[in-house]
């Protein structure tokens, strides 16, 4: 009876073992073939068939890159019964060849490795529009800029001018008026025109940017927004991306041997391994190795998901304070780098990038 029951056990067992799903596709590669950069979204199905003995689940559907988008079958998919993967690209902006892959992950117990799909085709590039013929390339509407950004670096004791071009695409004589909403640290200096642009005319806008007024340090980004009545886009933003650090070049030899002296006990924080959304946290130790009192101007995180908490931002000659942070995992997974920028008034060091290195399993 013990080796009739253990027969019995195994037979189970084995039965249990073996009915697993298995995924079976018509056909792993679609060619949409030559299409047009203007023609709209394409979409591909790909059609796939559980041919193994139990339910099949799509546990994960991961386009390659963001050009490409993926519905498919959710839920289970019983044996014998078919499903379907629709693979979307949107080829605007995206023209010439292309070749893009779709991962799909499953239940099967046995996948090592992910199933690969593939779209591929040829987009015909569009004819230039009347803007882009005349080097205006960003924005929408008939009132464009020619740029809409600048980038640079500034010593809180310099200014910086910056001249921004304005084109009109209006025709039969309709004029634009523009206003311009402007942060207290940036002034316009000068246009090119008067209260209204002309249809068809060309300008340009001058503004000077002070740091001094704007009062803050590292790398910041400020926003003009530009007033029309451009029926498609009234409101239009200019940017100045700007890296502001101290001017240190002003300071006496006297100044300069009396100075903060700022060290670090480490630059790089390599925090224990972590599940998902739990949290770690550890410590840098920053001294002041100089004569007067060292000033942590700003700290800046990389990530939301890491904080930082310090007991004073002045540090007296000779003291050693503890920057604490925190790192929420979060859904992330496998390992991640982040970092703390921190910003101070130490003619030796005034910028230290801190890094923080998790695993998350």
């Amino acid at each position: 009876m013990k080796k009739v029951f253990l027969s019995l056990t195994l037979v189970v067992a084995l039965c249990i073992a073996y009915a697993q799903p298995r995924i079976e596709f018509d056909n792993k590669t679609h060619d949409f073939g030559t299409i047009r950069e203007e023609g709209g979204k394409v979409t591909a199905r790909f059609v796939f068939k559980n041919t193994g003995d139990s339910a099949l689940v799509l546990t994960k559907v991961k386009p390659g890159c963001g050009c490409t988008a993926a519905d498919y079958t959710r839920g289970e998919v019983a044996p014998g019964q078919t499903g379907f993967i629709d693979a979307t690209y949107d080829p605007w902006g995206r023209p010439n060849q292309f070749n893009k892959n779709i991962k799909v992950f499953t239940n099967e117990p046995n996948q090592t490795a992910p199933h690969i799909i593939f779209i591929k085709g040829n987009v015909i590039p569009r004819p230039p529009t009347k803007y882009e013929l005349a080097g205006y390339k960003t924005g929408r509407g008939e009132v464009r800029f020619l740029e809409n950004s600048k980038r640079f670096d500034l010593t809180n004791s310099q200014t910086r001018i910056d001249t921004f071009t304005i084109k009109s695409f209006y025709e039969n004589g309709r004029n634009t008026p523009i206003s311009v909403e402007l942060p207290n640290h940036i002034t316009e200096v000068y246009r090119s025109f008067g209260k209204e642009l002309k249809a068809g005319e060309e300008g340009v806008i001058v503004f000077k940017y002070d740091p001094s007024v704007r009062n803050d340090w590292g790398n910041l980004k400020d926003k003009i927004t530009i007033i029309t009545n451009d029926t498609l886009e009234p409101r239009k933003f200019l940017y100045f991306n700007v890296n502001i650090y101290e001017d240190f070049s002003r300071l006496s030899a006297n100044d300069l041997a009396k100075a903060p002296i700022v060290s670090y006990d480490k630059t790089l924080l390599e925090l224990d391994t972590i599940a998902k959304n739990t949290t770690s946290t550890g410590v840098f130790k920053i001294t002041n190795d100089g004569k007067t009192p060292l000033i942590i101007r700003k700290i800046e995180s990389s990530l939301p998901s890491l904080s930082y908490q310090v007991s004073k931002m002045t540090i007296e000659p000779k003291e050693t304070i503890e920057l604490n942070v925190s790192f929420k995992s979060q859904n992330r997974s496998g390992k991640t780098t982040c970092s703390l920028d921190v910003i101070t008034n130490a003619p030796n060091q005034p910028k230290q990038v801190l890094k923080v290195e998790s695993f998350i399993r």
